[in-house]
């Protein structure tokens, strides 16, 4: 499966799915994120069952703004609904795919009460990222 362009329609039901959802979020003239789009791209090929999306954050500015980017290249990642990583910056090939072995690794029931319990305290889950 190649990357799939996610825009501010489809992107809350794309990342809410079962399974894993991987987002980058990057812009044409970000020199870091023509290096990263390539690795990216390749990863999705190997893994077709994850979900990889681009949002293009100059086409996408309101979306952008809502998942608060503040930088780009920024990598996201949803399990089963739940976002468990959000980090900026290129990641080389070999983090990428350590990155993906760490989310298909989580414990979903783990990190859903987690998430519950921060919740009930009016907290973000900070244990419940990779």
């Amino acid at each position: 499966m190649s990357t799939t362009a996610l825009t501010l329609e489809d992107f809350e039901k794309t990342v809410t799915e079962d399974g894993i959802v991987l987002v980058d979020f990057w812009a044409e003239w970000c020199g870091p994120c023509r290096m990263f789009g390539p690795i990216f791209e390749k990863a999705s090929e190997q893994h077709p069952d994850i979900v990889f999306g681009k949002v293009d954050t100059e086409a996408e500015q309101q979306l952008a703004a809502m998942a608060q980017i503040t930088s780009i290249p920024t990598l996201m990642a949803f399990r089963d609904g739940i976002g468990v990583f959000a980090q900026a910056g290129a990641l080389p090939a070999p983090a990428l795919d350590s990155l993906i072995e760490q989310i298909r690794a989580l414990d979903m029931d783990d990190v859903r009460a987690q998430v519950a319990e921060a919740e009930e305290h009016g907290q973000h889950a900070p244990g419940a990222e990779v």
